[in-house]
């Protein structure tokens, strides 16, 4: 990739405070200001002037108010100089993202503070399975569920959990806990031999990776087993 130039500088010899992408590496994003990060956008400036100072003279035309900026569309930012089209365009295309983003309420996110929460939380993927199915959910460190993941399908009694896979998802999203949950479609709420097997093995491959298993639910239609509960966790 041809490297960006400030003049006849390559980016490599700007001033640290003309690097906005070495900078947002070395020290985040919150540290960068508008116009390092509209530089970013821009990619390149002119002979004369970096892309942050593009950036500058742009933010500067509009009073230095973002959501100014926001209201200009491709046209008037071609107006620019060393602004042309494509830049213009992914100028409007960041600041439309950041619109949509702002108009957008946060999903609410589950927070389990027992194993019933478990048992309704699972129901949409497990009622009225007639399979087994083995799924964990990832917690973060206040039990709020980061993520409900699916391991694994069986027949009608049974099917197998690698723990390699359920905590290889849980070190994916920076799990701080998990819950094993599995149905029986008979409805048998009592836990087989390899059911308190497993348990005990991932219990301790979560020790050691400092991912605690802090329950293992057993769903049927009507209720649950849960190993916490019935101290046999």
């Amino acid at each position: 990739m041809e490297e960006l130039k400030q003049g006849n500088l390559k980016i490599s010899e700007w001033a640290e405070e003309d690097r906005p992408r070495e900078k947002l590496l070395l020290k985040g994003r919150s540290a960068l200001s508008d116009a390092e990060l509209i530089g970013i956008l821009i990619g390149s400036g002119t002979v004369s002037l970096s892309a942050v100072d593009v950036a500058k003279l742009i933010l500067k035309e509009t009073g230095n108010d973002l959501n100014e900026l926001a209201r200009l569309s491709v046209t008037d930012l071609k107006k620019f100089r060393g602004i042309g089209e494509a830049k213009a365009i992914t100028i409007v295309s960041a600041l439309e993202l950041g619109r949509r983003r702002k108009e957008t309420e946060p999903a609410k996110r589950t927070k389990i503070t027992c194993s019933e929460d478990v048992f309704h939380l699972m129901k949409p993927e497990l009622l009225d399975l007639e399979h087994e199915q083995f799924w964990v959910v990832l917690l973060n460190r206040a039990n709020f569920v980061l993520k409900k993941v699916f391991i694994s399908s069986g027949g009608v009694s049974g099917t197998v959990a690698d723990p390699k896979m359920i905590f290889k998802m849980a070190l994916d999203n920076l799990s701080s806990g998990i819950i094993l949950v599995h149905n029986h479609p008979s409805g048998n709420l009592k836990p087989s031999e390899a059911d308190k097997q497993l348990t005990r093995k991932v219990k301790e491959a979560g020790a050691l990776l400092e991912i605690p298993v802090l329950d293992h639910i057993i769903f049927t239609n009507d209720n649950y087993y849960s190993f916490a509960d019935e101290g046999k966790l």
